[in-house]
């Protein structure tokens, strides 16, 4: 018995160093990122060592006395804010039908949607551009907020997949209360999808927080720069005829970036992962 319980415990303790291991090597990019902005520029230079010989806040300093980025940031909160509430409300809208009425061609409209997420986003770049450039709607935040009000076809799965798990009892009930269909949206299945709300608002505020590709094309002057953008320019200048990148700044920004993305998700954490696993329930 004793021999049993000690190799269990030894096989608890290998298996725990190797998830440690794994976690430490997972985690290294992140933590170079952010022992590289406690660096001068110097040191990051002509130095490999993760650990900084001289600790320096100057670079986080400089963030915040050289570069708008407070101006920078709010441009990124209205994005990701209009982006998540334009997807929230479209994709739920679009998804209820999809799940609690009969009509003809249902399932087709639903593969259509579906179908749609095989089209690289990237592809629809330039027709959109053309199309935002003849609206005028370039060099602002219009031409990625306003797509979200047309719901995002990952989105409109998970809903369709939450709103079918739950029974149409509740549906009937609130018929026979004096509802209509919008009002059974409202009263009934909104307050019950809370998790799958929460689930697509944290996965939508992360990846328009750290979106590069749509803000690159569409914006053009420093008015409605995004964080991403400021990171991937605000730091470069010229010394002489030498171009130089301050790359311990860089990181630095980045070290900042990466603390909202972090504490949404441990605050939306437990609705992320079940929302994700009930969407699925149902088929």
């Amino acid at each position: 018995m004793k021999s049993a319980k000690t190799k269990q415990l030894w096989k608890n303790v290998i298996l725990y160093v190797v998830k440690i291991l794994v976690a430490l090597i997972m985690f290294l990019p992140i933590i170079w990122i952010i022992t590289g902005g406690f660096k001068t520029l110097t040191e990051f230079t002509t130095s490999s060592n993760i650990v900084p010989k001289k600790v320096t806040f100057e670079n986080f300093i400089y963030i915040f006395k050289n570069s708008n980025i407070w101006l920078y940031t709010r441009n990124t909160v209205l994005l990701m804010g209009g982006t998540t509430a334009g997807t929230l409300i479209s994709s739920s809208l679009v998804a209820y039908p999809l799940a609690r009425m009969e009509f003809r061609g249902k399932n087709l409209i639903f593969s259509i949607i579906i179908a749609t997420m095989m089209i690289p986003n990237i592809a629809l770049i330039i027709p959109q551009y053309i199309m935002f450039g003849k609206l005028g709607w370039l060099d602002s935040l219009f031409p990625m907020i306003i797509p979200a009000f047309f719901a995002y076809p990952y989105n409109v799965f998970l809903f369709r997949q939450y709103f079918r798990s739950i029974p149409k009892e509740l549906d009937e009930s609130a018929t026979i209360d004096g509802c209509n269909k919008m009002q059974i949206f409202f009263k009934v299945l909104a307050p019950l999808s809370k998790p799958t709300y929460a689930t697509i608002a944290v996965l939508s505020c992360v990846f328009w927080w750290n979106e590069l590709t749509q803000p690159v094309f569409y914006i053009n002057s420093d008015q409605w720069r995004t964080l991403t953008i400021a990171l991937m320019t605000s730091y470069m200048y010229t010394s002489g005829n030498a171009f130089v990148i301050n790359w311990p700044s860089i990181m630095a920004a980045a070290t900042l970036m990466i603390v909202p993305p972090m504490v949404l998700y441990f605050c939306g954490n437990q609705f992320l992962v079940g929302g994700i696993k009930t969407s699925g329930l149902k088929g």
